[in-house]
């Protein structure tokens, strides 16, 4: 495991041993709760769209940090999708969709990884492999791929509202899928890698860019990982609209 992902997730233990939540979450349901998001999540959100839930790790974090927000999250691997239903049965304010956010509706085959939160639409890279070991592919699965337009109205978002994606490597294709609705969002925080780690996708200074050209600024980094170089490979990127 490298450095920063072996700091990120000291600091996120930390954190759960203080939470009731998170402690019932992972001693009932062994969800690790996304703890070290919590400098982005504020009680001010009143919406997150979570795309890449997995097992309901980030939707965690914003029961806990955003409590006002109603949590709409998507998960296209049915194992995952399975443990975050359960999880969170009894939450009025959290719904989950399983597919995947693209920018148009089809069906797309998804890359299984041995460790399920690093499958991807896209191709698993050996640089993925060399930096995360244990994340090599074991599968292929059929999901079904749709705009977030389809799913969610303008006049459904309440303000302010943040998308979150997690979705390894498939970052560009997911926000295009949300092209039709980022003017309704306040915020975009986003996992972004700085090197090729799944075959195909976009970088971190290409996300960048098109981000700007929507209208939103980069803002803060978050959670960075490195190799054993001590070479940055992803962290997550947090975006603000630009307000003229």
């Amino acid at each position: 495991m490298n450095f920063g992902m072996q700091i990120t997730r000291l600091k996120k233990a930390l954190r759960i041993v203080r939470s009731k939540r998170f402690a019932f979450a992972f001693i009932r349901f062994g969800v690790f709760a996304g703890a070290e998001h919590y400098t982005v999540l504020n009680p001010k959100l009143k919406m997150v769209i979570d795309i890449g839930a997995n097992k309901g790790q980030f939707a965690l974090a914003c029961r806990e940090w955003a409590p006002n927000a109603q949590i709409i999250s998507f998960e296209p691997l049915e194992g995952p999708a399975r443990v975050f239903k359960a999880l969170f049965s009894a939450e009025t304010k959290v719904r989950l969709y399983e597919v995947a956010i693209g920018p148009i509706t089809r069906r797309s085959t998804i890359h299984i990884s041995a460790h399920e939160d690093s499958s991807s639409l896209l191709p698993i890279g050996s640089i993925q492999v060399s930096n995360y070991p244990g994340t090599q592919q074991i599968g292929l699965a059929e999901v079904e791929v749709r705009p977030l337009v389809s799913m969610l109205q303008k006049e459904e978002i309440p303000s302010p509202a943040l998308i979150k994606l997690d979705v390894q490597g498939f970052e560009m294709e997911a926000l295009r899928g949300c092209e039709d609705l980022l003017e309704c969002f306040e915020y975009i925080y986003c996992e972004c890698s700085f090197v090729e780690l799944y075959s195909g996708q976009k970088l971190a200074h290409e996300i960048i860019q098109w981000l700007r050209d929507q209208n939103f600024m980069f803002v803060g980094i978050f959670n960075v990982n490195y190799d054993i170089s001590g070479q940055p490979i992803q962290g997550d990127f947090l975006f603000q609209k630009f307000h003229l």
